[in-house]
């Protein structure tokens, strides 16, 4: 079995592993030779015609020879199982040591076979998965124009019990596709970046509006206080990250206002969201960025997909942006963005 070599693992420590198991795997020969010698002494002993120290003396040079065969064999045996515990399995064999032996052909011929099957298995599923995702996402804009047209007809009704749940369904639904759609699209989000000045104002103001009727059906206000109003960043992306926010502070609180303030500190733009809503348990913080995690604060709350703040944190990373929280159970919820500094993200996004 190979064995897992840490990037740590010195030298030494693998010489040692080589030579265990290279004398592990001649014990039988190494304890056969051994056999034959003591054989010889043991004749030499008992019958008083052969010249004990003679047999003595050729017994020495046979163990000296031989030694000087095992390290012989140790050096030219062990080269190509070497290449192997180096090998980082990546399905490039280029690496390997041509065998020297029958057996390590056969060794090396397996190998290539395998890794050619998984080459070819590895390429088919990344085309067919290629595949999927460009077709997921031309359904998603596909969807996207009925949904436009329901939120149209929605807005016509005149009954105002019919309309507030209609419209919240609809919200969650788009969000929902909104979710899936930038999923998609963090795999190659370095190539969607488009960095620029952005205005914190009208894009705040912006995804407020569209959880207008959200926040009527559950009596939620907003206290806005943007002292920074300019950050260097791509605005849709960063339009993402803050309705996950948004999303997240309206989904936990309930007849309250939630503050979103901007300001500088350090050199760097800050944008505050908080809430008084429930609130984070102590030991879910850690993991409320973790991919499908729900928290344990509502039993209830099944429609939770667990991945709103997981993407937020995803697609902040190429922004250079960083999110932090604080929260108090029952007290409520404070999300941090913090933004790089002007000179950093200039250096860095012109790269």
């Amino acid at each position: 079995m190979k064995p897992k070599w840490g990037r740590g693992t010195s030298r030494r420590k693998k010489t040692v592993f080589m030579i265990k198991s290279f004398l592990l795997e001649r014990k039988s020969w190494i304890a056969m030779f051994l056999f034959q010698q003591a054989v010889l002494l043991f004749a030499a002993y008992i019958d008083p015609s052969i010249p004990f120290l003679s047999v003595l003396y050729f017994i020495y040079l046979s163990l000296l020879l031989f030694l000087v065969f095992l390290l012989f064999r140790y050096r030219k045996e062990t080269a190509f199982y070497k290449s192997l515990t180096e090998w980082d399995a990546n399905l490039d064999i280029s690496y390997l040591k041509k065998p020297d032996s029958p057996f390590e052909s056969i060794i090396e011929e397996s190998i290539e076979g395998q890794t050619e099957q998984l080459r070819k298995s590895s390429l088919h599923l990344q085309a067919a998965s290629e595949h999927e995702k460009d077709e997921l996402m031309s359904w998603i804009h596909e969807v996207k124009t009925p949904l436009t047209a329901m939120n149209l007809m929605i807005e016509r009704l005149d009954e105002q019990p019919l309309k507030a749940p209609l419209q919240y369904e609809w919200l969650r639904i788009h969000h929902l596709l909104d979710q899936q759609l930038h999923q998609k699209r963090l795999t190659f989000i370095e190539n969607d970046l488009s960095f620029q000045h952005v205005q914190l104002r009208p894009l705040v103001f912006n995804e407020i509006k569209n959880l207008q009727s959200w926040c009527i059906q559950k009596g939620i206000g907003f206290d806005i206080q943007l002292e920074a109003q300019d950050v260097l960043s791509d605005g849709k992306w960063l339009s993402f990250i803050i309705r996950q926010l948004l999303s997240n502070a309206v989904k936990y609180s309930e007849a309250d206002d939630i503050t979103v303030k901007s300001y500088e500190h350090n050199g760097r733009v800050h944008v505050d969201i908080e809430d008084r809503g429930i609130g984070i348990k102590p030991k879910d913080l850690p993991r409320i960025f973790e991919k499908g995690f729900t928290s344990t604060r509502m039993s209830r709350d099944h429609a939770s997909t667990g991945m709103g703040l997981y993407l937020a944190q995803k697609a902040a990373v190429p922004l250079l942006i960083r999110i932090s929280v604080r929260s108090e159970p029952k007290r409520g919820t404070v999300f941090t963005l913090v933004f790089p500094k002007q000179n950093d993200a200039v250096s860095t996004f012109s790269v």
